[in-house]
């Protein structure tokens, strides 16, 4: 029996386009005579559909859609079967009235052969809310060559009930355990499962249980691509029965495998790579997926000299490529020579559009407005946050005459503890850096720099013979450069002791107690406690979040503005 793995960038909501996708990857599997195409969950839609699935004239299109892809195939290459991720109505008079499923075309018409178990409702999902569960495992039976297979089908999180693995297991209801009853020759996941941090260990980990527990081989197929602030890294795999990997596709791409069942040799992983490689991929992907998706050709960043914005500007420059990266520097009468200087030098190694626009004038015509007309002398604070408004604006008036998707450059570390100003360098349409802690950052940048990055830098055709961000950056003190000599450690502590509690109380859900114990001192930890706090109203109003660990500061952070704890 032959599969085709096609591991493909479904577009939300674009049912016709997805289908014609699928379609024309049914033409490659008819010329490698393959029996079963396997595509992602939901691949009709594009995950996550979130309420475009609760629009009745899309759930109508999806079954014409979904005729015309079944009469297409058969007409084209009669008898080969290809599986498709739909939302299949139920019909009752209760709601969710949909069903998470798997679509199976062959021989011209289509049928249902899987349901969703296990929905998960945890950080940045909410399948519940569109979907019931399934109320039993599928098996399906399949003849190929006399011989016939029986394969199990599983979608995303049901593969994903192990008491064992980062605190899993907590469902009433085990789609692994109940398959071991049905005596299956192979297990298919089709999944849309976004990247975290970790993410690949974890599905390797319960991955191989489920084959080694089945004792059978184990096609797992994931969704790439980045929707909104979700970014999906593929790196589909084949297990044998033993729990080794026979074939892994690549990581942040679309790829098309074909798999004999009989082939159970382990092959050496062609696309290993390393934890930063992996961030920067993820990064590179998010931004070139959100421009192209939502019809954006160029962008726009505000380039500072620091390393926040440098960092951007070189993922940005190998998502979408230099001519259509544009930087602008804004400095002020307390913005230093070498910030100065060092923006332009970062955009001249990037070979990106550079401007300068000055705003001390503009600054100055503030002050002296505020108190002509209403004899108001702006405070230090308000002075800072005017210079990064008016910072922002020059951006927005830029983004809104050119037609740039302006990138914001904020990292989690400011987000975190409101070291950021709401309408001025918050502004954008995408926060490329905002689930990167500052320490993160320097350690991205460093392996930028270092020779680690070379393949990778000559794949997205940076320079490969000089440093991107350039030393000056990357060693210079962390500064908002909104004031006369200052520095970020002016009103926080040094970022290796603040993203050391930051991660802490956002990831790892650390009480006070517990982050004393991790040698933290109480005062500051009540400060830090009280700053994430009190800038939880500026987060609800920043732009998407790209998301790189287990909790962003995004759309998976649900805490209240008024609150009191």
């Amino acid at each position: 029996m032959k599969f085709l793995l096609a591991q493909i960038n479904p577009v939300v909501g674009d049912l016709e386009g997805n289908a014609k996708k699928i379609l024309y990857i049914t033409s490659k599997a008819g010329s490698i005579s393959a029996d079963l195409v396997l595509t992602p969950e939901l691949s009709l839609w594009g995950y996550p559909a979130n309420d475009l699935l609760l629009k009745r004239n899309l759930i109508k299109n999806q079954y014409q859609i979904l005729d015309q892809l079944a009469s297409d195939i058969h007409k084209k290459y009669r008898n080969l079967s290809v599986t498709v991720g739909i939302a299949e109505i139920i019909n009752d008079s209760f709601f969710p009235n949909l069903y998470n499923s798997i679509a199976l075309i062959d021989r011209g018409e289509w049928k249902i052969i899987a349901r969703k178990i296990i929905l998960p409702t945890y950080e940045v999902f909410d399948e519940k809310r569109y979907f019931r569960s399934g109320e039993k495992v599928s098996v399906l039976t399949k003849e190929i060559n006399n011989k016939t297979w029986r394969l199990g089908f599983t979608i995303c999180e049901d593969l994903w009930v192990n008491k064992n693995i980062d605190g899993r297991g907590i469902h009433k209801k085990n789609p692994i355990f109940d398959l071991k009853k049905k005596k299956v020759d192979i297990l298919v996941n089709l999944s849309a499962s976004p990247y975290t941090f970790k993410k690949l260990e974890l599905r390797a980990k319960v991955s191989s249980f489920a084959a080694q527990y089945l004792q059978v081989p184990l096609i797992y197929v994931n969704q790439i691509g980045a929707n909104d602030n979700l970014i999906f890294d593929g790196n589909s795999f084949i297990l044998n029965k033993n729990g080794s990997t026979i074939k892994q596709l690549k990581s942040f791409s679309e790829d098309l495998f074909s798999w004999n069942i009989e082939e159970t040799k382990p092959q050496k992983n062609k696309f290993e790579n390393s934890e930063m490689s992996s961030i920067f991929d993820a990064l590179v992907l998010g931004i070139r997926d959100y421009a192209h998706k939502c019809g954006f050709k160029t962008a726009l960043i505000g380039l500072s000299g620091g390393i926040d914005s440098a960092l951007v500007s070189a993922i940005a420059t190998a998502a979408l490529g230099s001519k259509n990266i544009y930087c602008v520097s804004m400095p002020s009468k307390w913005s230093s020579s070498h910030s100065k200087s060092d923006a332009k030098d970062l955009a001249r190694r990037l070979k990106i559009n550079f401007n300068s626009i000055p705003i001390e004038k503009l600054m100055s015509s503030f002050e002296e407005s505020f108190v002509k007309t209403i004899s108001f002398e702006m405070a230090e604070i308000t002075n800072q946050n005017i210079q990064s408004r008016i910072r922002g604006t020059l951006l927005m008036a830029l983004a809104n005459q050119e037609k740039h998707l302006l990138l914001s450059t904020g990292n989690k570390s400011e987000l975190a503890v409101g070291y950021c100003t709401l309408y001025g360098d918050m502004n954008g349409g995408l926060s490329v850096i905002g689930d990167l802690y500052k320490t993160n950052v320097f350690k991205l940048c460093n392996w930028l720099d270092s020779e680690d990055s070379i393949q990778h830098r000559k794949s997205y055709m940076l320079d490969t013979n000089v440093n991107i961000i350039g030393e000056n950056i990357r060693t210079k003190a962390p500064s908002a450069e909104l004031g006369p000599n200052q520095l970020d450690t002016d009103s926080l502590p040094p970022y290796s002791i603040l993203d050391g509690i930051l991660k802490g109380i956002i990831e790892e859900k650390k009480d006070l107690q517990q982050l004393e114990e991790d040698g933290y001192k109480k005062e500051l930890i009540l400060k830090i406690i009280s700053l994430i706090k009190k800038a939880e109203f500026k987060r609800k109003q920043a732009p998407p979040i790209l998301k790189l660990s287990s909790q962003s500061l995004g759309s998976d952070w649900r805490v209240p503005i008024a609150i009191s704890y």
